[in-house]
């Protein structure tokens, strides 16, 4: 069963995160709310989350001080941030958005169906490097001869290297038909930069798997970093 990724919706306006949540509800996933930017940096704490919609103007700690907090944790730093906003102060402010860390900065009141699918976006990226972390975790289990039980102990090496192939051609035909269809709606710069990202990564692990494959010669190869 696929686990559902988690949608981090910050205002402090709870209108507002009451609109989101109708809005973002037609994708299925789970939606947790935050009605303040301390709020929001302790759900980060424990959960980990496909995209974060921020809004700028809050009381206390803004949505700018916010994403910088964010973009400074190691744990947090690379998760995409869709910056909401009020009020437009014209090409210095949307500026500041964007140097803040967000991959997108729209301004209310906003097209619904465009917000669910720049989310929706992020959300598929966001499960598809989820299914690589997967098949990276069992190549390495496979590679530092691992717990038989978690592998299968009926399994014989070749049989598992042709799941962990199996897999991984599912997981490269998901990407490669995402990269299309980013193509093809003329996406955000930073959404197709994260489908490269991941498509890379998916060629490092197939390079891994294929020079386990026998006759090859390969060795223990280096598992792609998940970085």
């Amino acid at each position: 069963m696929v686990q559902k990724a988690k949608i981090l919706l910050v205002d402090d306006r709870p209108e507002n995160l009451l609109a989101l949540e109708a809005i973002l509800s037609a994708l299925d996933q789970t939606l947790v709310r935050a009605s303040s930017g301390e709020e929001a940096l302790k759900a980060l704490l424990t959960d980990d989350f496909a995209v974060i919609l921020l809004d700028v103007q809050m009381p206390g700690m803004d949505g700018f001080e916010t994403a910088a907090h964010i973009k400074r944790r190691e744990r947090t730093r690379d998760i995409p941030i869709i910056f909401l906003t009020a009020i437009n102060h014209g090409p210095h402010h949307t500026f500041r958005g964007y140097a803040a860390g967000a991959v997108d900065y729209i301004s209310k009141p906003f097209d619904p169906w465009v917000l669910r699918a720049k989310v929706s976006v992020f959300v598929e990226l966001y499960m598809k490097n989820c299914q690589l972390r997967e098949q990276a975790a069992l190549l390495r289990l496979q590679l530092e001869g691992g717990d038989k039980a978690t592998l299968g102990q009926s399994k014989e090496p070749a049989g598992l290297l042709a799941e962990l192939s199996a897999r991984l051609a599912a997981v490269e035909e998901q990407a490669e038909a995402l990269s299309k269809q980013l193509d093809d709606d003329s996406a955000d710069a930073a959404a197709v930069a994260t489908a490269a990202h991941l498509e890379r990564k998916l060629t490092g692990l197939r390079r891994a798997l294929d020079a386990l494959e026998p006759g090859t010669g390969g060795g223990a190869p280096q598992v792609p970093s998940q970085n």
